[in-house]
């Protein structure tokens, strides 16, 4: 049976309407972190004029494949292998990189590493595109934020609600300059970088 996360079901719909503005001349996306891939399949409905890889840690490749190998379009590719510890990505080049939901499960170290890589492999102009809860000067958001960063931590300690400040600064050291940040819904964002 396919893998099915609810949480993808219900966001697919406003982050495509966020990425609608950025990728009608995008060729390629690079997805990190594809999980059960109903995003790779609902987007790659969506631009059927670009490619969109998906990729993920192996674990989470069979489930990925069901979904692609259903859906049959011929503009997706993957599952790939991507650990963004890394220094060696598949992928070396890419006009946009899309990520949901990564940043906060994985520790520090790892979130270092991921900006890197994406600065390694992004086209100039090229464009990322991350979703998911974050804090801003320190504070949650929401009271629901914080329980899950709660939640969070308590399954992984080095995992938690990042700091849009943090990343920011991670984004800058990678040649990338914020161009926007959406209020989605359910107390997320999508904060969307250019590559300099």
């Amino acid at each position: 049976m396919k893998p099915f996360v609810e949480s993808s079901e219900q966001n697919k719909i406003p982050i495509y309407a966020v990425l609608n503005e950025f990728f009608h001349d995008i060729k390629t996306v690079l997805e990190i972190g594809s999980g059960t891939g109903q995003h790779a399949v609902y987007f790659a409905e969506q631009f059927p004029h670009l490619t969109w890889i998906a990729s993920d840690l192996a674990q989470y490749h069979a489930g990925i494949s069901m979904w692609l190998q259903d859906a049959g379009l011929a503009n997706t590719q993957g599952p790939l292998l991507l650990d963004v510890d890394q220094t060696e990505w598949l992928v070396q080049q890419t006009g946009a990189v899309f990520s949901a939901n990564t940043v906060h499960i994985m520790g520090w170290p790892s979130v270092e590493k991921m900006f890197a890589g994406i600065g390694r492999v992004l086209n100039r102009d090229g464009v990322f595109c991350l979703y998911g809860p974050f804090n801003y000067n320190g504070d949650f958001t929401s009271q629901s934020n914080a329980q899950f960063d709660v939640w969070l931590k308590q399954r992984d300690p080095e995992s938690g609600v990042r700091d849009f400040e943090a990343l920011q600064k991670l984004a800058k050291a990678a040649g990338l300059q914020l161009i926007d940040d959406v209020e989605m819904p359910a107390n997320n964002r999508l904060l969307v970088w250019q590559k300099e």
